[in-house]
């Protein structure tokens, strides 16, 4: 590859790099070929969309079914557990409004 060739390959991901992106090579059947490009390219997207198919992908090969209680354990790693927080504040009733 020659000089100028090595930079614009370097420049391209370095690009690409700079919106989140990574080249990277996979082994598929020729059959499957438009299909993982099609989701990848979905995938690349920053949309809610992206978010929801990269969710149900993730879930539909998981090795194991999704547990139960995720936000209460989420809830127990916090770092504020276990911190003395006063949650109490003065009753007040209010004042007079004019009208």
């Amino acid at each position: 590859m020659s000089r100028s060739q090595r930079r614009a390959v370097r420049n391209d991901r370095s690009r690409l790099g700079a919106r989140g992106l990574a080249r990277f090579e996979v082994l598929g059947r020729e059959t499957d070929r438009e299909l993982i490009r099609s989701l990848a390219r979905r995938l690349a997207e920053d949309t809610p969309e992206a978010e929801a198919l990269r969710a149900v992908v993730g879930r539909s090969i998981a090795d194991e079914p999704p547990r139960r209680g995720g936000i209460l354990a989420a809830l127990r790693r916090s770092p504020r557990v276990g911190a003395d927080l006063d949650l109490d504040r003065p009753r007040e009733e209010g004042r007079a409004v004019d009208l």
